[in-house]
């Protein structure tokens, strides 16, 4: 078995489900294998039990900026259905199978691997390699919040992001706002809502001025327009009481470059003054990187090169630059790199990701590994 494709079914063995998030036992782990392999590793919690890592491969030249990998440790629940495999990691017919394979401990075994194996065979690089593995990715990007916030993370001269794009190259993602607004009115009997001011219909009707809400923005080449969606209403307590009190939530996808304070005020005013909006439930900028940026086209150039290896439908898509809806710890980091290109590329299929008998395919968890080894070899030369 690859060396990739092992680690990645020794991390999926780890229950990292979040909530409540269980990382530290699988940082640990992480943290031992590259520290075995000579990389200086620090341990970062947000609460207990909440580890992140940062581990350094220094390079001969002070003056350059890392490379910087990332990835994040914990995943998503199990969900009600029943799974047909072992959903802590089962290998069948060239599948990784288990929580956690897509998205994304695919993606962290192999640049793990390709980064244990150039600090073990090779001389120390030019550039150095700096891999940030964060906890609480799923519940907002916490753990890479809190090393923003720590001031700890230095510098960087690319950013690889190795979320879920069956190793194609991703140049952009959507941001995130999520949203959750209030309305009041007073209470009355059922049969006399005359004498009472109804909280559900100010929200209805708060929601339906949304339907038509635009953001005069030009649709992003890669992501398109901007979208948002009404996802849950709670209001009223009895069916026969005229409700005080409802909430809705709102998820507005955001474009690179655009405003969400503006947005906001946008928002408010749509709604009206009878809608109260409480603090961003979550508050995450778009990502872009510019198609000719140098560490943009060096990384296409390799999965041109390196991806027609791998066999199926990888080999089928390799090279394509595409821009992805959801969001990734890049949100956080590459604001807090100073705005370093950021690439999304990693292993996972994107279409796996939280589903129940969630896979990835082995050969992919090879090819990625050979990827960011090029990359490492290219880059940090």
């Amino acid at each position: 078995m690859e060396e990739s494709v092992a680690l990645a079914l020794d991390l999926v063995r780890f229950d990292t489900i979040s909530p409540p998030g269980t990382e530290e036992a699988c940082a640990a782990h992480l943290a031992a294998l590259l520290r075995e392999a000579g990389l200086a590793v620090t341990e970062h919690a947000f609460a207990p039990g909440r580890t992140s890592l940062i581990a350094r491969l220094a390079g001969t030249d002070a003056a350059l900026a890392p490379l910087v990998f990332t990835g994040h440790l914990d995943t998503v629940p199990l969900g009600s259905a029943t799974w047909s495999v072992d959903p802590f990691g089962e290998i069948r017919d060239g599948r990784l199978y288990g929580r956690g394979t897509s998205d994304m401990k695919a993606g962290v075994a192999a640049f793990v691997a390709a980064v244990v194996a150039r600090a073990r065979t090779a001389p120390a690089p030019a550039r150095g390699i700096t891999l940030v593995l964060t906890a609480g990715e799923e519940t907002g990007c916490r753990g890479a919040a809190d090393l923003a916030r720590q001031d700890v993370l230095a510098e960087a001269s690319g950013l690889v992001v190795a979320e879920p794009t069956a190793n194609r190259l991703a140049l952009a993602h959507k941001g995130a706002l999520h949203l959750r607004a209030r309305t009041r009115g007073a209470t009355a009997h059922g049969s006399m809502p005359d004498l009472g001011d109804n909280a559900v219909l100010k929200a209805t009707r708060a929601a339906e001025a949304l339907r038509g809400f635009a953001i005069d923005l030009p649709a992003h080449p890669l992501l398109g327009a901007p979208t948002l969606a009404v996802t849950s209403l709670h209001g009223g307590e009895a069916v026969n009481v005229i409700p005080d009190s409802c909430t809705f939530t709102l998820d507005l996808r955001t474009l690179p470059g655009q405003d969400h304070a503006a947005t906001l005020d946008r928002l408010r005013e749509a709604m009206g003054p009878e809608v109260a909006l409480d603090p961003p439930l979550a508050d995450l900028p778009a990502v872009g990187t510019a198609p000719d940026d140098p560490f943009a086209t060096a990384a296409a150039r390799i999965v041109r090169e390196v991806g027609p290896g791998a066999g199926g439908k990888i080999g089928e898509v390799i090279g394509e630059v595409i821009g992805l809806p959801y969001f990734t710890d890049g949100s956080v980091l590459q604001g807090a790199y100073g705005g370093c290109p950021t690439v999304i590329l990693g292993p996972g299929e994107p279409g796996q990701a939280h589903q129940t008998d969630e896979w990835c395919a082995t050969d992919a968890i090879v090819t990625a590994e050979r990827i960011y080894a090029a990359l490492i070899r290219d880059w940090c030369r």
